[in-house]
């Protein structure tokens, strides 16, 4: 039997290096859930049942299967139990709308989905094949002990598919983005000299199985031995509670969006003593993704804890680079630097990042460029999309090398000393008056009145043809979304902006709200903030 630190880069797929993991310490917690324990073992013989399922509905290697379920272990069953098939998972998120729901089962194709009967309508309605992942049902001991001896069945390798989760651009239709095991695979082994993830840490699932920062949190506990907790979809939606759970279940490795990590901040450490409202919180390591960061809003944090313990990781990256592209610890110094920059740091060990510009040619330390990615991480590509494929994923010019390279679409600039500094995206622009407007340079204005803890700028049409530049501004203090005191931030803001910023940047009109709502994926849904 190897060690146990040698079974990540043992085997060249997902479910066979958690298959390891279940052999070497079958009764080792692998799930915690609001029903209880799962061992490694039990994952591993449940995820066979549903294995076997499949493999005699047809699943072969590179099969696109649905997936619908909650935060719930019946979710990480289907996922092993899809993957050791041979198939591929295609996460469709039960609470997205029925049309949504229909327009992601015809654009991937699937004909098979892995399902739990509490949230199956929305699929069954589509009349795919389901296997239930909740009920066993008559598979044979034969079978589920030899799952995989039928005709035309091979094990699958690195280089199959893993998961295609749908993406939505500006502008467009949802586009799946396929996604192979050694992309995530490498994920892992590039960036272990910085994390050293063990069996040891407790991970929490927060995000939803169709947001892929899930791919982050689910296999960097299973690949490693760790334990990962489910968070009920009540528990992401309540600081308070999500508080509770960190405590109580003693979670080290944390990850967020900004937004969220802001809410949690917000319970922590409004009017309660600094030192009761953290105590108990076993964390090593947050780790921040998603969205632009803006460091100040972690100054309540470091302000009580420093920066080392645990460690506040700014990790910038997206679906078509495999989850993270870039790592940058945050330290005390980038919460009081001046300009209110995004540092995402440096690439990880196996890509390569580049600043080019628009006819494709590197951009000099200092000046603005569109982010380029190169290295292990690329997906495939788009699913049946061969056209926004070659637009996406493109050849690079002889100045940076002779390699395949993903247009990220994000604006940056390389600093002398080498780190990236996140300047947001190519298509944020706003058009208001005839004037091309970044965001991004208002809400950082803005952001930095004491009063705001943070600001959205967005375009709003009032009508016949009146587009207005609309600013949201969240308090720092919760009570102050509303009378005086929220009178009091927006005329601050209107005086800041007044002194800061040309005219046509100004915001017409400035609305303090009692939260920036989000979407399913963590990010800031600007739809949802009104006029």
């Amino acid at each position: 039997m190897p060690r146990e630190t040698e079974l990540v880069m043992s085997a060249d797929c997902l479910h066979t290096i958690f298959s390891r993991r279940a052999r070497f310490a079958p009764d080792r917690v692998a799930l915690s859930t609001s029903d209880g324990p799962v061992s490694y073992g039990e994952l591993d013989a449940r995820s066979d049942g549903v294995a076997a399922r499949l493999v005699r509905l047809g699943v072969r290697r590179g099969t696109l299967v649905g997936l619908s379920a909650r935060r719930s272990a019946e979710a990480v069953v289907a996922m092993l139990g899809i993957l050791k098939a041979g198939g591929a998972y295609v996460p469709i998120d039960p609470d997205y709308p029925a049309a949504r729901i229909a327009y992601l089962l015809a654009d991937s194709g699937v004909t098979v989905a892995v399902t739990a009967r509490d949230v199956s309508p929305g699929l069954t309605a589509r009349h795919p094949a389901i296997v239930w992942v909740d009920v066993d049902d008559d598979v044979d001991e034969d079978e589920k002990e030899y799952p995989y001896e039928a005709e035309g069945w091979t094990a699958p390798s690195g280089d199959d598919l893993a998961y295609v989760i749908y993406t939505s651009g500006s502008t467009g239709d949802p586009k799946g983005v396929a996604v192979e095991h050694r992309n995530v695979l490498r994920l892992f082994s590039s960036t272990a000299p910085w994390f050293h993830f063990d069996e040891n840490d407790t991970w929490s699932l927060f995000h939803s199985i169709s947001f892929d920062f899930s791919v982050w949190e689910i296999w960097g506990a299973l690949l490693h031995g760790g334990r990962l907790v489910l968070l009920p979809a009540t528990v992401t939606r309540s600081p308070e509670q999500l508080v509770s759970m960190l405590r109580r279940e003693r979670v080290t490795v944390l990850n967020q969006t900004p937004s969220a990590f802001h809410q949690l901040l917000t319970v922590l450490f409004d009017g309660q003593d600094a030192e009761a409202s953290t105590s108990g919180l076993a964390l090593r390591l947050v780790v921040f993704g998603g969205e632009r960061l803006e460091p100040r809003m972690l100054a309540p944090w470091i302000d009580r804890h420093g920066d080392r313990m645990p460690r506040l990781v700014n990790m910038y990256g997206i679906t078509e680079t495999t989850v993270h592209c870039t790592y940058r610890p945050i330290t005390a110094e980038d919460v009081t630097a001046e300009g209110g920059t995004s540092p995402i740091g440096v690439p990880l060990p196996d890509l390569r990042v580049h600043v080019l510009d628009e006819r494709g040619r590197p951009q000099s330390d200092g000046v603005p460029g569109e982010l380029h990615v190169a290295g292990g991480g690329l997906a495939r590509g788009y699913l049946y999309r061969p056209e926004l494929t070659a637009d996406r994923f493109v050849p690079s010019v002889p100045e940076v090398g002779e390699e395949r390279l993903y247009r990220t679409g994000d604006r940056a600039v390389r600093r002398p000393d080498g780190e990236l500094v996140y300047l947001g995206r190519m298509d944020d622009q706003l058009k208001v008056r005839g004037y091309r407007i970044e965001p991004g340079e208002i809400e950082e204005c803005l952001g930095r009145i004491p009063e705001v803890a943070r600001a959205v700028a967005a375009s709003r049409d009032f009508g016949e043809g009146d587009v207005r530049l609309v600013a949201y501004l969240l308090p720092a203090r919760p009570a102050a979304s509303r009378g005086e005191e929220a009178k009091r931030i927006v005329l601050a803001a209107e005086r800041h902006a007044r002194k800061e910023l040309p005219r046509h940047l100004r915001p017409s009109r400035y609305v303090v709200v009692p939260e920036i709502p989000m979407t399913l994926q963590g990010k800031v849904n600007r739809d949802a903030l009104g006029k």
